[in-house]
């Protein structure tokens, strides 16, 4: 298959939403990018609508029952910080980076999630620190390309201020920018959060999103410049898409605590799960239980009838409940027994306290215990798209009606004359140069 690009840069900005365009048109280098290439802002994404699914889909061009990552964590009940699904072995079947690396492509990726310990040329997985006896670096180091992170590390290390933003994007950036000046990659991921945190800890419109999305727009910006000061735009592909959208809530849904209060959650007096029946694992705007025992009929007809009631009092932010089936047919875990759905201003956590909703305040949000906005939600959601733009060889001048989430990873492929096998998604004909 032929390539119709030799460098393509997929740049994902977390939680760029449809809503966003009007603001996108009037940034500089967004509208460049909007008039010189394709566009869509009409991308469906997949469910549960969370990163870690959402940037395994973006690369295998799959749904999350497909691929295998279901959720950002691991299902760890009464953890307070569960593992999330860092490593490449969680995704099944093959990626496009893997394609790409078979194909003799040198590849990056910067902080792209569910790649730790993939093969990757330029590899600065994300993952973070999540035991007292860990530390941030050495865990990034031990997971990705060591030389090059120690470099990175050494020339752009001191913007950072551990995870936070947007000095975390920041160091990605002058990362991004030196890679693709300095190695060249045929294929470079790039995993942008700054947004993504000003909407969780500040709401959907706030002012500190907006910064962000201008912040964006100057990172862009710099990583277009880095590709035509040496010489490769017109070789070059450059992508920038969301993962998904996001919702405000100023209410958290807490099944576990009632899980707790009716015997199928036990805990010990520092507050540690000891056994469990049932749990809640949240993706945020939506959320799994599991039941530990599956032949336990009696507990899945207890919280059975149990959520039949919740539905009847939209008060209690239940919009809609799914069987195991029912999800792993919209291409979330069907290894689940009930899927739930909050309506909006409603978002879950696993909390084991402070009943079963729990009114948000301020306090909350500065203590980070919880946020003001999330997404997780159903794609079927109204006005809950994410965006698709890309400009360059390869790419044609389109604004593309609708998309789906699940259409990138094939396309992308196409782009690189590579393939992704039987996937879930299929080529956008309409964007390519053919």
């Amino acid at each position: 298959m032929n390539r119709l690009t030799d460098h393509l840069i997929v740049i994902s900005f977390d939680c760029l939403s449809a809503l966003d365009f009007p603001m996108l048109k009037e940034l500089p280098h967004f509208s460049e990018l909007l008039l010189n290439g394709a566009y869509c802002k009409n991308v469906e994404s997949i469910y549960p609508s969370v990163t870690y699914p959402c940037h395994a889909t973006i690369v295998t061009g799959n749904y999350p029952h497909r691929h295998g990552v279901v959720n950002n964590t691991y299902l760890q009940p009464g953890r307070l910080s569960p593992d999330w699904h860092w490593h490449r072995h969680h995704i099944k079947g093959t990626t496009l980076y893997d394609e790409a690396k078979k194909a003799g492509m040198r590849t990056g990726a910067l902080l792209w999630p569910v790649t730790a310990k993939a093969e990757i040329d330029y590899n600065m997985p994300e993952i973070f620190a999540n035991r007292p006896w860990h530390h941030q670096i050495p865990v990034s180091l031990f997971n990705g390309s060591i030389a090059y992170q120690l470099e990175m590390h050494r020339r752009f290390g001191s913007i950072r201020n551990g995870l936070n933003q947007p000095e975390l994007d920041d160091f990605v950036l002058e990362s991004a920018v030196h890679t693709i000046q300095a190695k060249k990659p045929h294929l470079l991921l790039v995993h942008f959060t700054d947004l993504d945190t000003q909407r969780h800890y500040h709401g959907f419109s706030s002012e500190q999103a907006m910064a962000a999305l201008r912040r964006h727009d100057a990172r862009l910006g710099r990583m277009v410049k880095a590709l035509k000061e040496i010489g490769i735009y017109s070789q070059s592909t450059i992508v920038a898409l969301g993962d998904h959208s996001a919702l405000d809530h100023s209410v958290a849904i807490q099944p576990n605590n009632y899980f707790k209060e009716k015997g199928l959650i036990t805990v010990d007096r520092r507050g540690k799960v000891t056994h469990w029946k049932a749990y809640c694992h949240s993706c945020d705007g939506s959320a799994y239980i599991y039941i530990r025992d599956k032949n336990d009929r009696d507990t899945k007809h207890f919280i059975q009838e149990w959520l039949q009631e919740l539905l009847h009092d939209g008060r209690n932010g239940i919009e809609q409940v799914l069987t195991g089936d029912e999800a792993g047919a919209r291409g979330a875990d069907a290894r689940c027994d009930f899927m739930l759905e909050a309506r909006r201003g409603f978002y879950f956590k696993e909390s084991l306290y402070g009943g079963f909703l729990h009114q948000i305040t301020a306090e909350d949000v500065k203590a980070k215990r919880y946020t003001w906005g999330s997404h997780g939600y159903s794609p079927e959601k109204e006005n809950y798209c994410t965006f698709f733009a890309a400009a360059g060889k390869g790419i044609i001048q389109q604004a593309i009606p609708s998309m789906r989430l699940i259409d990138e990873g094939p396309t992308f492929a196409r782009l690189l004359g590579l393939h992704l096998g039987n996937t879930d998604g299929t080529v956008v004909e309409g964007l390519l140069a053919v």
